[in-house]
């Protein structure tokens, strides 16, 4: 029979795709407006928008309502995996050093994990016991990191197929859907373009160790007012709003020196022919040089009215799922 922990994981697997799904769907038309105001002057023929409201009116007028889901496909399966393997592998940490997985809080699922379920790294041999046992915020630390990390090494060839998608100009050559976009990029650009990007995509495992840590910080103290009943739909959304929202503003530029870079279409060239460099911090520099500070946070009130209730739905689907399949093992 599976172990507990394995049980955890299938079950956090489950509930992370399932919140992936549901936001994914529910935010497309925010991703796309984002995605493109990220990527303007780096684009073929993409023009500068006047901001939020004349790119969605470019959009309709020129794309119709189908324009707004643009990348839908993609985009559901790259958070469908992306969610899957990072919950599994937040949770997986956290079970490993003796926690309860996120979402588990209500006092009767709690109750029923026996303390010999609970499994404890051994102290040291002078009796000291593990810092993430003594400061759980270094626990949280460490899996956000790692399930970042995972998750974006994995799931980086989708997003730079969901971001070319998003951002593809009128005068191009489209896509005709994401098998073909697969095929096309690594046709003319090779394996590599799919990894385009992954470096300031890992810079930006310092997103979610803001943010999860702070989330199960703000649910802690919700949990305390709750009178031993499960934290309301409502707080959960709050907590993560305000999770989601600092962490964003903090570490946004990685997300728009990213895009630049998963936009860049650089073509197989001959063997020995230069080809021309572009990376983090010359792509960095440029944005600075030319559109000033303000180009590296292109996009970051759009990001915030996409990220927030993407975030907010994400976590909420994830718990109720997670409290449901808790619950059918009792």
């Amino acid at each position: 029979m599976p172990s507990t922990r394995q049980k955890w994981t299938a079950n956090s697997m489950i509930a992370g795709a399932g919140g992936g799904l549901a936001a994914s769907i529910a935010t497309c038309p925010l991703d796309v407006v984002k995605t493109k105001l990220q990527a303007q002057r780096t684009t073929l023929g993409q023009a500068d928008y006047l901001g939020i409201s004349a790119t969605f009116r470019n959009i309709i007028q020129h794309d119709g309502l189908r324009g707004l889901y643009r990348g839908l496909g993609p985009t559901i399966l790259g958070y469908l995996p992306t969610w899957a393997i990072y919950f599994a592998v937040y949770d997986g940490i956290k079970t490993r050093f003796g926690e309860m997985p996120l979402g588990i809080d209500t006092p009767a699922v709690v109750a029923k994990s026996s303390s010999s379920e609970r499994l404890y790294p051994a102290p040291s041999a002078k009796g000291y016991q593990p810092i993430v046992r003594e400061h759980p915020w270094s626990l949280h630390i460490l899996s956000a990191m790692v399930a970042g990390a995972t998750s974006t090494i994995c799931t980086n060839p989708l997003w730079v197929i969901k971001t070319r998608f998003m951002t593809q100009s009128r005068d191009e050559t489209r896509y005709r859907h994401t098998l073909d976009a697969a095929i096309t990029i690594y046709r003319s650009e090779g394996i590599r373009a799919f990894y385009r990007g992954l470096v300031p995509s890992l810079l930006g495992i310092a997103h979610v160790a803001v943010q999860f840590p702070l989330y199960e910080k703000l649910k802690i103290i919700a949990q305390r007012h709750s009178h031993d009943r499960p934290v309301p739909a409502h707080t959960i959304l709050f907590c993560s709003a305000v999770a989601k929202m600092t962490a964003s503003v903090a570490t946004y530029p990685h997300e728009v020196v990213r895009t630049r870079l998963q936009t860049q279409r650089r073509l197989l060239l001959p063997s020995g022919a230069p080809r021309k460099r572009s990376g983090i911090i010359r792509t960095t520099r440029k944005i600075i040089h030319f559109e000033g500070w303000r180009g590296l946070y292109k996009g970051l009130s759009v990001n915030l009215i996409r990220t927030v209730p993407n975030s907010a739905v994400t976590m909420l689907t994830y718990e109720l799922l997670m409290r449901q399949l808790a619950a059918r093992r009792r």
